[in-house]
């Protein structure tokens, strides 16, 4: 049986734990209420009751928040879209497409404030690392994109203007990426990943910012109709 001295750190991890998400979640409410610049460790320890320096010790500076908020909310996003996408068989290119897109625009209406800070308004003075806030998430969700886009490449690439893209028209890290994941990936395939990610994004945006709805009571409805044109864009059509 473990004594009381034996579980006392235990004790203190968990209530780090705790705080350091309470930390987290007043942080996004705050961006809510009040836009990314209201984001200060100054306001969320008056939220919390706590004194300045006590939020000190789990953040060092407001900086170091917001990398931490963004990697957590990317990466909650990567870990919803890959896996409503593997629940797809991976010879159904169409399903795989509309499993990712459908589940994007659920975690967006479900985390607006997570999609923004990732997506949208940028946290005044805010500086990211060298390597980016969230490089693994970042990766992932270009990898898996990318690889929606190889699977339905067979039927897709006679329907493509192929725009004479070469590999120097790309970021080169996205190259890289691609060309060891996907070799025999055109530069072509690379620019149709770019275009179905605008399409996959546009209308979330719209809706999440709030003007699509002024316009239709049922987003949702013009949403999967944009889906299923993309697919029929690249020669695929969904399963009943």
């Amino acid at each position: 049986m473990s004594s009381v001295g034996d579980q006392t750190p235990n004790r203190r991890a968990r209530l780090r734990a705790e705080t350091g998400a309470e930390i987290k979640t007043i942080a996004l409410e705050l961006m809510a209420a009040s836009g990314p610049d209201a984001i200060t460790l100054r306001a969320i320890a008056r939220e919390m009751g706590m004194t300045a320096g006590a939020i000190y010790g789990y953040y060092a500076t407001r900086d170091d928040l917001i990398t931490t908020l963004i990697r957590d909310v990317h990466t909650s996003l990567i870990d919803t879209l890959e896996a409503a996408r593997d629940v797809v068989l991976r010879d159904d290119a169409a399903g795989r497409m509309l499993a990712w897109a459908g589940a994007f625009r659920e975690w967006a209406l479900a985390n607006p404030e997570g999609f923004r800070l990732i997506y949208g308004d940028p946290v005044p003075g805010y500086v990211a690392p060298d390597e980016g806030a969230a490089p693994e998430a970042g990766l992932r969700t270009c990898a898996g994109l990318t690889g929606l886009v190889a699977d339905a490449w067979p039927e897709a690439e006679s329907r493509q203007s192929r725009g004479d893209y070469q590999w120097s028209d790309f970021d080169p890290h996205l190259t890289a990426m691609v060309r060891e994941r996907f070799p025999g990936l055109p530069p072509a395939a690379v620019a149709l990943a770019l275009r179905v990610w605008g399409r996959l994004h546009g209308l979330v945006s719209l809706e999440v910012y709030g003007h699509l709805r002024r316009q239709t009571p049922d987003p949702g409805k013009v949403y999967r109709a944009e889906m299923l044109d993309l697919l029929a864009s690249l020669g695929l059509a969904a399963q009943a």
